[in-house]
């Protein structure tokens, strides 16, 4: 068996709520304080999950995060029974809302990982991200760190690493801003960090909305994973498609193995860019393609409504490429007509295009590409990881029966204030970590 790429899915929580906490996320602000369906969000994503693993791709799972988050509302002041926090709290609806927000359900932004076949020490590298841009989703790395050491918990095999300084200058969004390219997976590539700006440098940022990923956090992540500097490479995000909702680089750009899938305005200086990674895959033997998406066939507008770039692009059993898509951008008129001419033509690797219906998590702004966490893995690696964090059928029934059982079919900002709620959110992850083996990764267990 060669190397294989695993995704690693999160689990909707039960507090999945619309509440606008996300500046410089379009779908985030525009769907603020409509109702939400948890249940139904689970479900999508578990869908999706299942189909790829029988599809024949290696999917993992990784749980949700306890909400509300108890230990920091008693750290800014609030005492008392957890009932009485609750109801403390509701009365700063933001904050209850901030601190009970599900969006660790985006693993993409869990944290950034190299492979084995990269790093000086041949372990499977991770840096869990600090998300220090957003008050909502600052607090997720601790437990984040926690899960992934119970998912990869052997060190043989993997290096955990703690976030990056809570700083602004260096601001980490995780793997949602990184990029590889390799022949295959288990043979060293190229690895590539995308930044919105340089927190040593006032040129070049966007006016309108923050760059949440900086230059400084890319070059530190890449010292603490042991790469190879003739082999790294950082490119900054175009700051005009920051301000226009592009607030991670996987909303503008796609990669797998060789093939790199972006939008024509996606980066500064890209022509040289492009010409630095086609000679540093050249010389790794890697026959690099880039798949370039002009302005006139896909606005940056088109790109972020539909979340065209927000997909996963997997390679099949066969050798070839399968996009995975968001629903979204077949009922975009322009973008399901581009993807069917890109296929028709037969002139890149992706042969195929596969939409799936995850409207819950795109109306607060996060896609296929956004659900996973890309873990590349040798077939001993594999063998380390977790094998109850893997899906299989049984492992997917059990747990639409646990999402069926404890989540609620309709949640509104208000339901943050239920004192119930608390208790409801324990008792379903008590039963999910048993259900996946991962121990006690939450505080409220130990």
């Amino acid at each position: 068996m060669s190397g294989i790429e695993a995704n690693f899915d999160g689990l909707v929580g039960p507090t999945h709520h619309y509440a606008g906490l996300s500046v410089g996320n379009e779908a985030s602000l525009t769907n603020k304080h409509q109702y939400s369906n948890p249940k139904q969000a689970a479900l999508q994503g578990l869908k999706k999950m299942k189909a790829l693993s029988d599809m024949g791709f290696i999917q993992g799972i990784l749980p949700p995060q306890p909400r509300p988050n108890l230990d920091i509302l008693r750290q800014i002041g609030f005492q008392g029974s957890p009932a009485t926090i609750i109801a403390e709290a509701a009365k700063h609806p933001f904050l209850l809302s901030a601190f009970s927000s599900a969006s660790s359900m985006w693993t993409a932004n869990a944290a950034t990982v190299s492979p084995s076949a990269d790093s000086l020490d041949h372990r499977v590298h991770f840096t869990v991200a600090n998300l220090n841009n957003k008050l909502h989703r600052h607090h997720e790395a601790a437990i984040t760190g926690d899960i992934l050491r119970a998912t990869f918990n052997n060190p043989d095999y993997f290096a955990h690493h703690e976030s990056l300084p809570s700083h602004s200058d260096f601001g980490d969004e995780g793997a949602a801003n990184h990029n590889r390219f390799c022949a295959e997976y288990d043979q060293p590539g190229i690895q590539l960090f995308v930044y919105g700006r340089q927190a040593t440098s006032n040129a070049l940022q966007p006016q309108r909305y923050p760059a949440r990923q900086t230059r400084e956090a890319s070059e530190a992540i890449a010292r603490l994973h042991r790469l190879s500097p003739e082999n790294t490479f950082f490119a900054q995000q175009n700051p005009a498609v920051i301000d226009q909702g592009v607030f991670h680089n996987d909303v503008i750009a796609v990669s797998n193995q060789n093939v790199f899938f972006y939008h024509q305005q996606a980066f500064v200086h890209s022509k040289a860019l492009f010409a630095d990674l086609q000679r540093a895959c050249h010389r790794l033997a890697i026959d690099f393609q880039g798949i370039e998406v002009p302005q006139a066939a896909v606005s940056v507008e088109d790109a972020v409504a539909s979340y065209l770039f927000n997909s996963q692009l997997l390679t099949t059993a066969d050798g070839e490429m399968s996009l995975i898509v968001p629903e979204e951008c077949r009922q975009k008129e322009n973008v399901w007509a581009y993807l069917q001419t890109l296929v028709e033509s037969q002139q890149t690797p992706i042969r195929a295009i596969r939409s799936f219906d995850l409207r819950e998590s795109m109306r607060n702004g996060g896609g296929p590409a956004c659900l996973r966490l890309r873990v590349a893995l040798n077939a001993s690696e594999l063998n380390a990881v977790n094998p109850h964090s893997l899906m299989t059928q049984a492992r997917y029934d059990a747990l639409v029966t646990w999402v069926n059982t404890y989540y609620r079919d309709r949640f509104s900002t208000q339901d943050l204030a239920d004192p119930q709620l608390i208790d409801e959110v324990h008792t379903a992850l008590d039963a999910l970590t048993k259900l996946l083996s991962l121990g006690s990764v939450y505080a409220f267990q130990r």
